[in-house]
């Protein structure tokens, strides 16, 4: 009786304390990529709360039904042979599971991949994510602005990012928008993202990249597109211009906190093109914004 109630006790106790959890963050979408993850992740979970429930239940059946008896000591059971239709069900419906499982998941990355849905028609924000130990660099060509460690975006607008790095392979993952991507070196990635309404959320990279990864991290704003004007109106105004030589100490290894300027680094040390898998919206707002360079500079 005292084990019982122990083990009520545990259960109830364990009960009490995941009802003042938060919700898991990939299961808490706030864009179209993340909700389609979400949603395959809720489909896996309950094709496999069906498959334990029904696996559980035949174990029970046959712990009663086969039990030991009181036969004779020189009992004998009978000679059985396989049955057709038994290994059939045991074999056809794990690779049936398996085919539909696999089904879903290459349709579901032809969608996150893509622009997302409901977006098409949409200009996208192009944003150059860079990562060095142990910070992230996100640079907006058409704004001619750069952030260090934090990510203002808006909402309704579909974000397309171009991911590299200058140091060791790192991933780009806010959990509440979509998956995670790796960024490299020698080529650019891009993942293309949204957000539904406006929020904070928090991204990081995924991959193991020193001694320093644990704080490898950067905050995320969603906001209206109105807001978002203007923020980047005051940033224009009040924020200092990033240097060749400031941008030097930027990536060196070490935690930085949070930090704006006007420019961006792709003038002086531009992203990698030998694998450049990006599009020509990257493409066109890097030269959109070199000719305006170049034109503030002949105006001077």
């Amino acid at each position: 009786m005292k084990r019982k109630w122990m083990a009520l006790s545990i259960i109830f106790a364990i009960a009490t304390f995941l009802t003042g959890c938060e919700p898991l963050l990939v299961l808490d979408p706030k864009g179209p990529q993340a909700a389609r993850q979400a949603q395959d992740i809720m489909l896996s979970i309950g094709i496999m709360s069906i498959i334990v429930l029904v696996v559980f239940a035949m174990l029970i059946f046959v712990l009663f039904k086969y039990r030991a008896s009181k036969q004779s000591p020189d009992y004998e059971p009978p000679h059985m042979e396989g049955n057709i239709w038994v290994e059939a069900i045991c074999v056809g419906i794990p690779v049936i599971i398996v085919a539909y499982l696999s089904f879903v998941s290459v349709q579901s990355n032809y969608i996150v991949e893509a622009t997302p849905q409901g977006y098409e028609e949409k200009e996208p924000l192009v944003i150059y994510a860079s990562s060095s130990n142990w910070k992230w660099h996100f640079s907006y060509p058409e704004e001619n602005i750069e952030t260090v460690n934090y990510l203002y975006i808006p909402t309704d607008r579909p974000l397309e990012f171009k991911l590299y790095s200058h140091g060791p392979i790192t991933s780009f993952w806010i959990p509440q928008l979509g998956g995670q991507k790796y960024a490299m070196s020698d080529m650019i990635t891009t993942l293309h993202l949204a957000a539904d309404a406006p929020g904070e959320f928090m991204g990081r990279n995924a991959n193991f990249s020193g001694k320093g990864f644990a704080e490898n991290t950067f905050e995320v704003t969603a906001m209206s597109p109105t807001e978002f004007v203007e923020w980047v109106d005051e940033v224009q105004e009040t924020a200092k211009p990033l240097t060749e030589e400031k941008f030097d100490e930027l990536i060196e290894p070490g935690h930085l906190g949070r930090m704006t300027f006007t420019g961006t680094h792709l003038d002086f040390m531009p992203p990698p093109e030998g694998h450049n898998h990006g599009s020509s919206h990257a493409d066109e707002s890097i030269e959109d914004s070199h000719s305006e360079h170049e034109g503030d500079h002949s105006n001077h």
